[in-house]
């Protein structure tokens, strides 16, 4: 986990970012980044599995679920739909 540093080249300062040993190593020799600090880090990831579990939610509210039905089973839930509209 990484921690950008402003550059000449318009490099935005601050930026936490996941990469790999070799990409971070290349980047605080060159001066582009630093290591983050291991609370900063643990927060990131925690804020990326929070927008994992919202996004599965949503796509999870996305599907839609349905069931077949015999004609039998059709028409014991009519009748039952009937015999509550008769009581109330």
């Amino acid at each position: 986990m990484i921690v950008s540093l402003e550059t000449a080249e318009g490099g935005k300062a601050g930026v936490l970012t996941e990469v790999t040993r070799d990409i971070a190593a290349k980047m605080i020799v060159e001066g582009e980044a630093s290591l983050a600090p291991s609370a900063a880090a643990t927060a990131f990831r925690a804020s990326l599995a929070a927008a994992k579990q919202a996004a599965d939610q949503a796509a999870a509210g996305a599907r839609v679920q349905f069931s077949v039905l015999t004609t039998a089973e059709l028409n014991k839930l009519k009748g039952v739909a009937d015999s509550l509209k008769d009581t109330a």
